[in-house]
Order: structure tokens, then C-alpha cells, then sequence
């Protein structure tokens, strides 16, 4: 495609000069390669058919270090080679002895079978592989466990079916030479701790059988790789992030959509911008990506884009996400890997290294939440080596605002660490019973489980979950507790979402997010088609819906009660003191409202008698002196709303210093907590025992806060709005906020002056 001629476009179409904000070049980098060595002449006879004729050096030093015996993670761009090392690696141990086998483990579905496709063109007759999944047949995986030497699973499948069934595993075990973990960024958070235990029970399952493997890890570029592989194995790693592959001349644009009501500081928003440009991008015949947020702006993106198309490319443009049934997925990724598809919005679920051909532009609805992502997303256009575009398009939010006037925190910044907190005990504790029921725990196993483990054995004891005998800890019981975790949530099961009318299974939601989704008389969105939520089965775990054509969409409220639980760490160096605690939180959806589609304006209410949702986690909160607050001149009357409004914007900016998401935090603020008896804010990992979160704003708070009083200093709006204080998951609609008295106190409360 032609980058600069559709930027050129842009410039045109900015009436005012003020939404192009920023237009990065960054130039092609040509690859420096080395020749092989030490490979079987059977691998390089089919390397060359593919048209691989050498080695990028980061390609080769992690190979050197794997014949080391050594642990390895490569943490380098996208496209840049990751898979042709542990591909290699295994592809040698198998042409010398083809006993020896292999466990691929991928975050998706689609990328395992992406990846069998990819290990079949190397035609090497020593490696049987095959896809070992939720979706494997029942009739094929006795065959698979006796004859394949190479296994594609995904971490759901090695927690459920293969370690709880690890005695029919004996002899893949036995011999197994490599263990991969690809795209390891992917397992942060809660997430990321459930996978640092299901490995630390593969490794004890594989030493009871006597093998010893070795450990591959992929990654995109992250600030940590080391600890992040370290903290997921609990082995040491060597990293391998210097980056030598080639890549095309990209142009990234940065464009800040227009204000539609300058007194009140409102936007167009992301979602209508990312799709006409998606749809202007498609009618060109560019093939596009159009990364979302969320499955609903996925569904509107695509939606709006057909709008905007003539009829023999509205066909051309689909939505992709989580919760479609697998066939859709499949059928999806052939169509824009062939090309039927011109236009794709996505969710992250394709921002992973599935092959879907060769893509011209990505559009970013949204800062994505972190760097890694953001580069990740942009490097799905432009596999070819030519020049691609990637636009991100800001939301109306504080973070996407700040960095619309910092692109310097884009682009010449390091990627932000992966957060991951093994010893979450809402983790540690269903998985020791998890590899108690495997295989009786000993003492010196415990403690490979980490420093959290011997005080969720005592809990487990005391329940009567973990029983004693002669040394070892059996689980008591007679259900499997492997029944009982699912590792994509903290939070419990997941709700189906079922078509009343028909009976079709349109998707599932975990159950933290459940109420606010799929609550009775939720609107929710399939592939274009708009449904109601006509009931809530909370027995069940069903969400009945009907098809509607409703021209209003909805927006849950709720009230949240927060307790201090104890203390962990105080810093005491700032104007305010910061503290990193547990806390206990109770959250209760109390109904929603209709809001029009077009306007945004609030149609109705309706009150909804659901019940508490309640989770102990980790915080980070500042006690605000009533010193501080008289310093930032904020009268009694305007507190509530300067607090409110300072927890908004400081809950928008964290991703900017934590690998997370605005709503994988919550936050409280009040004039008077009982906990610290002063005026305080809060902010919680919106996750049972935490998820690493509010430990990584509590070690970088002065700069989190600082960008946050920036933000709300430099939005140019009078009373507040989205770009600032206003936020799209606030329970008490908004109410109150007072923008002037939050820039007032942030200055307070980092040392720096206002007014």
C-alpha cells in the first residue's frame, strides 16, 4: 500500500490540525543472517524448500544455548523468527532419536493448529505431531497419546486432561526433551499465576517419570523477560531479545478524533473513527485489521464499516473475537489468510501470531493497555517486508489523551514488564490440591510450589481437603479438584449465552464479569446481531437472550463497600503517604441504564436485586491528610468530588506504569474511611487475591500520579469529560467529580503546583 499517500488523505481531512496528532516514521531494517550449523541434512534440504537459507543471530545464540542445556526466552518483535528456534530444537533431538518428544503449549486454540500447519511444511518423518485440545474428538486422543511425539496442547488443556490423566502420559513424559510456552507475555496477571503452577505441576509429574526438559519460551518485547520466565517455570532462564530480523518501513499515526462539543470537551468516538477508516482502507483494497477493546467494539466496528461500504465489499468485513464457536474462528482465519476477507476487527484473540496472510494496515481502536501490545498489533501489517500503515486511533479516555500529547512514552520508551504473582493463595491453594490428587505431595514438593505453599497446605489441612499419611499429603475426596479451577478466571465458572429462540450457544462470560454483562436485560452484540437478555439463571450459569432491535445499549450500576485487611508496605516519602495492602471487597450490581446509541444520553434506569460479589485482594491506597487538602484549598463541599474524580483519572492512567487494563482494577474514594480515619483513595486488583497490579502502581505511584496530574492539568474541557475524569465503568454514573479540586489535590499530593 501506498502509507504516505493515505496519511497525506488524513492531513487533508483534518479541518483543524488537531487530530493528526503525530506521525511516527520508523524505517525498514534490513536482516543480518549466519549461516546453519549442526543441523542434519534432512532439515536443511527442507529449509532450503521453504526458502530458509540461514539464521537470524538471535535464531542462533538461543539454539547455542539450548545445546548448553540452558533454559531459554525470546523475547523479540513480531515476525521476527521465535517459532523456527524451538521448531529447530525439537526438529534435531527428533532425526536423531524420534523417541524423544516435545510439548507445544499456546494461549489459543487457533494458534496450535496455526502451528501444526506450520510443522507439517517442514515434512520431517520423525516428528509426529498433533493437536491435543479441548476440540480433539474423543476417538483420537488414545491414538495421539501412543504415537505422537510432538503435542500441541494449550495451559487449559495440560491443568484438565493431561496431568489429571498423566499415568497414560508415562512414556511421552518419560522422554520428553522440550517444553514450550509461546507467546509467554499472554500469561499475566491471574492468568499468568494459574500457568506458573500447572508448569511447576508438569515438572513434578515429569521427574516422578524421570525426564529433565528443556524450557522454551516466546515472548514479545517485554521489560522483563527473565523474571517473567523465571517467575512462570521456576527455573532460571537465560533471555535472547536482540532483534536481527527484517522488517518493512512502517508508518505510524497517531490520530486524536475530532471534538464534537468543545464546552464539554466530548469526542467522536474511537469506535466510530477506527471503522470509517477501516471501511476507507477496505474500499482502497487494503487489507486491514482493525484491533478492539473489547467483543462489543468489535462487533460495532464491523458493523459500522459494512455501513459505509458499497454492497459487493460489505461481505469482505467480519468481526472476530472470543466466545464464536470454534468453527466460526477457523472459518474466519481462512478467509483473511485467503484473502475473501478484506477487513477483519478483531480483539486481541488475533493480536497473536496466527498466520493470517500478509496484512497492509492495522488500526488500533484504542490504546491497547501497554506497549508490548500496541507493537504486537501494529506488526500484523507488513509481514511482506513492504511499507505498512498502523493508526491508532485515542479514545476518549486520560491515558489515550496523555499520550496523544507525550508520544515520546510510545515511542522512545521501553516496554512495560509482564506482571505475574505466583503466590497468590486464591491460586496456590486449588492447585495444591489439584497435584495432591495427581500424585501424594511430599514436604520438599511443597516447597517448589513457593513461599505461599506451606500456608495454603495448612488451610487445605485444616479443611479436610490435604490428609497426611506416612509423609505425604493425599487429597481427601472423591470429585477431581481439577473440575473445580478454571485458569482463565479467579472468579469461579462460565455463563453460557444461549439463543432462546433456537437453542445455539452464542458464547460464555466468566462470572465476575457475568452481572455486568449479561444481566437481565443487558444488550449484548453476536456478529452484527443485537440481542436482549431476557434471563439470568445464576443456578445454572445460563444468560437466556433474544434477539432485539433496540436502538439504546446499556450500562450496569453499581456500589462497592471496601475494608482494610492488613498493611504490607508503606512509603512514606511523598507529601501523602502510599500503602500496599489486602483489602476485602464487596460489589453489588443495583441495575443499569438505556443509553441511546446515538447520543449517549441516559434514556432510563432500571433496578436489578442481584447479589453481592464479594473478593479479598491486593490495593494500593493514599490516606489524604486534612493538611493536604487545605494546602489544595478544597473545601468540605467540593471533596467528594475532587477525590472521585482524582480515583477516575488515576485509574486511567495506570497502564501506563502496570501491564493491565482499566478494568482489570477498581477503585473507592471517600471524604472519611473508618481504615485510615482520613479522607482516602483506593485502587484494587478487580481479582481474588490480587493480580500484581496494584503491587506495580505502588512501586512507580510518584510518576503514575504525577502523568495522572498532567492529564487532567492539560485536558482543555471546563467541568471534566472522558479524556479526563469522566469514566465509561463508574457505578454511580459519574456522580459527583470536580475536576478544578482533583487537579488541586493531585498537585498536592505529588508536591507540584496548581493554579
Amino acid at each position: 500500500m501506498d502509507a504516505d499517500a493515505f496519511v497525506e488523505e488524513l492531513r487533508r481531512a483534518d479541518a483543524t490540525g488537531a487530530s493528526l496528532a503525530h506521525v511516527r516514521r520508523l524505517p525498514a531494517r534490513e536482516p543480518t543472517t549466519e549461516p546453519w550449523s549442526g543441523l542434519p541434512p534432512v532439515l536443511l534440504d527442507r529449509l532450503s524448500l521453504l526458502g530458509v537459507h540461514g539464521l537470524y543471530p538471535h535464531q542462533r545464540r538461543a539454539l547455542e544455548l539450548l545445546d548448553a542445556g540452558r533454559n531459554v526466552i525470546v523475547a523479540t518483535g513480531t515476525a521476527s523468527g521465535k517459532t523456527l528456534v524451538y521448531d529447530l530444537a525439537f526438529a534435531r533431538a527428533a532425526v536423531e532419536d524420534d523417541r524423544r518428544t516435545a510439548l507445544y503449549l499456546f494461549p489459543t486454540k487457533a494458534l496450535a493448529r496455526d502451528q501444526l500447519r506450520q510443522v507439517r511444511e517442514l515434512r520431517i518423518p520423525q516428528i509426529r505431531a498433533a493437536v491435543y485440545d479441548g476440540d480433539t474428538p474423543q476417538a483420537e486422543r488414545p491414538l495421539i497419546r501412543r504415537n505422537a511425539n510432538l503435542v500441541l496442547s494449550n495451559p487449559d488443556m495440560l491443568h484438565a486432561a493431561i496431568l489429571p490423566g498423566h499415568a497414560r502420559w508415562a512414556d511421552f513424559l518419560l522422554r520428553l526433551s522440550l517444553v514450550v510456552l509461546d507467546e509467554a507475555h499472554v500469561a499475566r496477571g491471574v492468568f499468568g499465576s494459574h500457568v506458573a503452577m500447572v508448569l511447576r505441576r508438569l515438572r513434578r509429574l515429569v521427574a516422578h517419570y524421570g525426564g529433565d526438559p528443556r524450557f522454551v519460551l516466546s515472548s514479545a518485547t517485554i521489560a522483563n523477560p527473565t523474571e517473567l520466565a523465571e517467575r512462570l517455570v521456576g527455573l532460571p532462564f537465560d533471555e535472547v531479545a536482540e532483534d536481527a530480523s527484517p522488517r518493512g518501513e512502517r508508518v505510524f499515526v497517531v490520530w486524536n478524533p475530532p471534538l464534537v462539543d468543545e464546552d464539554l470537551g466530548l469526542r467522536a468516538s474511537a469506535v466510530s473513527e477506527a471503522s470509517r477508516l477501516l471501511a476507507r482502507l477496505v474500499e482502497d483494497g487494503t487489507r486491514t485489521i482493525a484491533f478492539c477493546r473489547s467483543r462489543r467494539a468489535a462487533e460495532l466496528v464491523a458493523e459500522f464499516a459494512r455501513r459505509e461500504l458499497p454492497g459487493s465489499l460489505r461481505d469482505r468485513v467480519k468481526a472476530y473475537r472470543a466466545g464464536y464457536l470454534p468453527e466460526e474462528r477457523r472459518e474466519l482465519e481462512r478467509a483473511l489468510g485467503s484473502g475473501g476477507l478484506l477487513g477483519v476487527a478483531a480483539t486481541t484473540a488475533l493480536e497473536l501470531g496466527i498466520d493470517v496472510g500478509s496484512l497492509d494496515a492495522a488500526v488500533l481502536a484504542g490504546y491497547p493497555g501497554t506497549r508490548a501490545s500496541m507493537w504486537q498489533q501494529a506488526g500484523r501489517a507488513g509481514r511482506r517486508g513492504d511499507q505498512s500503515l498502523a493508526v491508532l486511533v485515542a479514545q476518549d479516555d486520560p491515558l489515550d489523551q496523555y499520550l496523544v500529547h507525550h508520544p515520546e512514552d510510545l515511542f522512545d520508551r521501553p516496554a512495560e514488564g509482564a506482571v505475574v504473582d505466583p503466590d497468590n493463595p486464591y491460586v496456590v491453594e486449588p492447585h495444591l490440591a489439584c497435584a495432591a490428587r495427581e500424585q501424594p505431595l511430599s514436604v520438599d514438593e511443597v516447597a517448589a510450589f513457593g513461599p505461599a505453599a506451606a500456608a495454603a497446605v495448612e488451610r487445605l489441612e485444616a479443611r479436610g481437603e490435604l490428609v497426611r499419611r506416612r509423609g505425604l499429603l493425599h487429597h481427601r475426596g472423591r470429585e477431581s479438584p481439577h473440575t473445580r479451577v478454571d485458569i482463565r478466571s479467579a472468579s469461579g465458572g462460565l455463563y453460557a449465552i444461549v439463543d432462546e429462540e433456537t437453542g445455539a450457544l452464542l458464547g460464555t462470560v466468566d462470572e465476575a464479569r457475568a452481572f455486568f454483562h449479561v444481566h437481565p436485560g443487558a444488550v449484548y452484540l453476536h456478529q452484527g446481531e443485537q440481542f436482549e437478555v431476557t434471563e439470568l439463571d445464576l443456578a445454572g450459569r445460563v444468560a437466556l437472550v433474544a434477539r432485539s432491535a433496540a436502538d439504546y445499549y446499556t450500562q450496569p450500576r453499581d456500589v462497592t463497600d471496601l475494608s482494610v485487611v492488613d498493611e504490607l508496605e508503606v512509603d512514606e516519602t511523598g507529601p501523602v503517604e502510599a500503602v500496599f495492602g489486602i483489602v476485602d471487597v464487596a460489589r453489588r450490581v443495583t441495575g443499569f441504564s438505556r443509553r441511546s446509541v446515538f447520543t449517549g444520553e441516559v434514556l432510563d434506569a432500571v433496578d436489578l436485586n442481584l447479589p453481592d460479589q464479594t473478593l479479598q485482594t491486593k490495593a494500593i491506597w493514599w490516606p489524604v491528610p486534612s493538611g493536604v487538602i487545605e494546602g489544595a484549598r478544597i473545601g468540605r463541599a467540593a471533596l467528594a468530588g475532587a477525590l472521585h474524580a482524582a480515583e477516575h483519572a488515576a485509574i486511567g492512567l495506570l497502564p501506563l506504569v502496570a501491564t493491565c487494563d482499566r478494568w482489570d482494577v477498581g477503585g473507592v474514594s471517600t471524604p472519611l474511611s473508618l481504615d485510615t480515619g482520613t479522607a482516602a483513595i483506593f485502587v484494587y486488583d478487580g481479582y481474588p487475591g490480587g493480580a500484581g497490579i496494584a503491587e506495580r502502581g505502588f512501586r512507580t505511584w510518584r510518576r503514575w500520579l504525577e502523568a495522572t496530574f498532567d492529564a487532567v492539568r492539560a485536558c482543555p474541557c471546563a467541568r471534566g469529560c472522558p479524556s479526563c475524569v469522566v469514566s465509561p465503568k463508574c457505578g454511580n454514573g459519574n456522580e459527583p467529580l470536580d475536576k478544578q479540586g482533583a487537579a488541586a489535590l493531585l498537585a498536592a499530593m505529588t508536591g507540584r503546583t496548581w493554579g
